[in-house]
């Protein structure tokens, strides 16, 4: 297939035939200029010397006289001819006879053109005549009394006039010619920019990434949004609009975007982001983060952006069902045990001790049942509880509750709260766990403050090393071994996410004191039903739930 020219080099040779036209068009007209200037010059310096000659008023009583021409005028007109330099100075009379010519042969004769000065009025111009092309005056010849006699015809061979013109018509040709040099080497920088901006792509190939591009930016579901190596906003898809609460028009400055945190760091710090997790407003996004390159050139750089709050809550709740299926199971391997035991008495028996068992039983609650029970109201964190007891069981982990927790009310967001306390008691249990101290515990404990829910964890582990407490929240960051089972928390960086979602925060306590480990404080605001206010109805209050 035949392919012209590329678009670069079809730029610079238009922009060189351009100067090529334009420069030629202003050579061709300054040479015409000077040359018309050129030639009046040298026609007024023909009226000149015309002028000078028909003053001469000997010459006029010569020719008045009507003696034969030659002779004396010939000589006079001569000297002139000589002395400035003219191709011819003529005289002649009324009726056109030369009595002067530089050829003697041509004095007598008639002229080749008719005198036009016989009404007495001057004139100039470039005729054509016996000594060729000149540029010539012609100025009426006059008798003492003012009458018209004859005609002084001089003139300049046109050549001469052309040659003086020449050294200014050499100067304005090298003039042009370094206009044009310069012209042609601008359009060669100017062609390679375009070529650089371009990336070296054609006319057709960049249609063709722009209908890709479009057809890119409009048909995934995830949201694009980019930055040119300026930090100026090119990019930003609709799903990306979406995801930010809004578009970002192109053309603007990073920092007036108003971008979330997370977002604006990693494209300000052109972080390198692969399925990183972030918490933008109320959504959980997972962001991937790269450079744009052509070769060794930077274009910016570009993130994209998906939702996956619904897929994280249906995560959560699936963790949490499994939390529970956990306990459930712990609890009927408990009570398994218990009707096993019933039944070797009733075996062997031992009737009275049965009865006696029976009745210890009903008076203590199984060991994954949670004892505290009236101190937590919220289902969610008691189920939660109860199912962290048996698994933290089985680990040889006592899970305790505080004395002093007290949450009388409902939690709102149960999903992020469980999500956040279940990952702080997976780290306890796991720090207690593999620490060296006897008996292992984990301790959990809650207090509501009005809709704020304030969360303790604590554990019998060894504590974080004082190197490990500022990289704790750090994504990616871990203390597990390599070959380690992750388990079902989230990590401490999405959890502090969580956290902030609701304005609270997640911290490091404590990294290690004496008897006990790492205490990890979290303040979720908002997420706790506010208690009923109290009525007063005569001499009795009254909640708008129930009597006081």
């Amino acid at each position: 297939m035949f392919r012209g020219p590329r678009i670069a080099t079809q730029v610079l040779l238009a922009q060189v035939l351009t100067l090529v036209v334009v420069l030629g068009a202003g050579f061709a007209l300054t040479v015409t200029l000077l040359r018309n200037s050129s030639e009046g010059q040298y026609e007024q310096r023909a009226l000149a010397v015309a002028r000078s000659v028909a003053e001469d008023p000997a010459l006029a009583r010569r020719i008045g006289a009507g003696s034969d021409p030659g002779g004396e005028v010939r000589h006079l007109a001569e000297a002139v001819r000589q002395r400035t330099g003219m191709l011819f100075v003529v005289v002649t009379d009324r009726t056109g006879t030369r009595w002067s010519h530089p050829e003697p042969a041509e004095v007598g004769k008639k002229v080749s053109t008719p005198p036009t000065a016989l009404d007495g009025h001057e004139s100039v111009s470039v005729e054509h005549g016996t000594l060729g092309d000149s540029a010539r005056a012609k100025v009426p010849l006059r008798a003492a009394d003012g009458t018209v006699i004859g005609e002084v015809s001089t003139g300049v061979r046109v050549d001469t006039a052309m040659e003086a013109a020449v050294p200014l018509i050499r100067e304005e040709g090298a003039f042009f010619a370094g206009a044009l040099l310069v012209g042609t080497g601008v359009a060669a920088l100017l062609t390679r920019r375009l070529k650089r901006q371009t990336l070296g792509l054609e006319p057709a190939e960049l249609a063709d990434l722009l209908r890709e591009q479009q057809a890119v930016l409009h048909g995934v579901g995830d949201g694009v949004l980019a930055v040119d190596p300026a930090n100026r906003v090119t990019v930003c898809n609709e799903e990306a609009a979406r995801l930010l609460d809004g578009p970002v028009p192109p053309g603007t400055p990073l920092g007036e975007a108003g971008l979330p945190p997370p977002l604006h760091r990693a494209l300000a710090e052109r972080q390198e982001l692969r399925q990183s997790v972030a918490v933008v407003g109320r959504r959980l996004l997972v962001v991937s983060a790269q450079a744009v390159r052509r070769g060794d050139r930077d274009l910016g750089h570009v993130i994209t952006l998906r939702d996956r709050t619904e897929v994280d809550e249906l995560e959560r709740e699936r963790s949490a069902l499994r939390a529970l299926s956990d306990a459930l199971r712990a609890q009927a391997h408990e009570y398994t045990n218990r009707l096993h035991t019933l039944s070797g008495m009733l075996a062997t028996g031992d009737v009275t001790e049965a009865q006696d068992y029976l009745r210890e039983l009903a008076a203590a609650p199984l060991a994954t049942e949670s004892r505290d029970g009236a101190r937590v109201a919220d289902p969610y964190l008691r189920g939660l509880l109860a199912a962290k007891t048996a698994t933290a069981s089985e680990h040889g982990v006592e899970l305790r509750l505080d004395e002093d927790s007290h949450l009388p009310g409902r939690i709102t967001e149960p999903l992020d709260v469980v999500s956040v306390v279940g990952n702080l008691l997976d780290n306890a249990v796991r720090a207690a766990g593999n620490g060296s101290r006897r008996p292992a515990w984990a301790e959990l404990s809650v207090l509501a403050e009005g809709d704020t829910l304030h969360v303790a964890v604590a554990d019998s582990g060894d504590g974080v090393r004082a190197e490990d407490a500022e990289r704790l929240f750090r994504r990616g960051f871990t203390t597990r071994s390599p070959g380690e089972r992750s388990g079902h928390g989230i990590g401490l960086a999405l959890s502090r996410q969580l956290v902030a979602k609701y304005g609270g925060e997640l911290r490091l306590g404590q990294p290690g004191g004496d008897g006990h480990g790492a205490v990890f404080l979290a303040r979720f605001p908002g997420v706790l039903e506010r208690p009923a206010p109290a009525v007063m109805e005569g001499e009795h209050v009254k909640t708008q739930g129930g009597r006081q």
